[in-house]
C-alpha cells in the first residue's frame, strides 16, 4: 500500500508540511511525500504535453505509483493557495488520479479552519475524476507549539495520532478496491 502524501503549502515551516513529514516518518516504505509545490511550473496548457515538464512527470509518477493520494493544504484569502491550485491544474490533464481514492487533513488551528480550501479542492478533486473518501476528509488542529522546529514533525501524541488515523482510513479504503 502506497499513500502519496501532498503538502499544500511552499512554506518551510509551514504546519501542513509538518503533517506530510509526520506522515512520511510514521507510514515508513509506504508513504510517498510530495514537498515539491514551489518547482512546478506554472501551468500552462501548450506545455501539458509528451513529455511534460520534468517537475510535472515527477509529480505525476508520484500520483500515478500511490494507490491513494491525502492532501494537506492551508487556506489563503478564503480559498486554495494559488501554488497549490497550480498543481491541480496539472493533475486535470493526465489520468493519474482518475478514480484514485483521495482525502485531505485540515491542520488549521483557526476555528474556520480551511473551509473554502476545501470546498474548492472537492470541486477540483471531483472534476478530476478522484474518488473522495469522505471518512478520510477530517480536521486535525495542529498548533505551531505541536511541531518540532529542528525535524519539522509534529511531536503532541494526540495530533500524531490524529493524522495518523485519517491516513489509515484512506489507506484502508483503497485496500478495499
Amino acid at each position: 500500500m502506497e499513500l502519496a502524501l501532498i503538502s499544500g503549502s511552499t512554506r518551510a515551516g509551514s504546519v501542513n508540511t509538518a503533517v506530510v513529514r509526520t506522515l512520511a516518518e510514521v507510514l515508513g516504505d509506504a508513504a510517498r511525500p510530495y514537498l515539491g509545490l514551489a518547482g512546478l511550473p506554472h501551468f500552462n496548457p501548450d506545455h501539458d504535453v509528451e513529455p511534460p515538464p520534468p517537475e510535472v512527470a515527477r509529480m505525476r509518477a508520484l500520483i500515478a505509483g500511490a494507490d491513494a493520494v491525502l492532501f494537506c493544504t492551508p487556506e489563503y484569502a478564503g480559498d486554495l493557495p494559488g501554488s497549490f491550485k497550480n498543481l491541480l491544474d496539472w493533475t486535470v490533464g493526465g489520468i493519474e488520479i482518475v478514480d484514485k481514492p483521495v482525502g485531505w487533513i485540515n491542520a488549521s488551528s483557526a476555528p474556520t479552519g480551511a473551509e473554502g480550501a476545501h470546498r474548492a479542492l472537492a470541486t477540483v478533486l471531483r472534476y478530476t475524476g478522484a474518488r473522495i473518501v469522505d471518512a478520510a476528509c477530517v480536521h486535525v488542529p495542529v498548533p505551531r507549539t505541536a511541531v518540532d522546529a529542528a525535524t519539522g514533525t509534529i511531536t503532541d501524541p494526540l495530533v500524531r495520532e490524529g493524522v495518523t488515523a485519517a491516513a489509515r482510513t484512506l489507506a484502508e479504503e483503497a485496500q478495499r478496491v
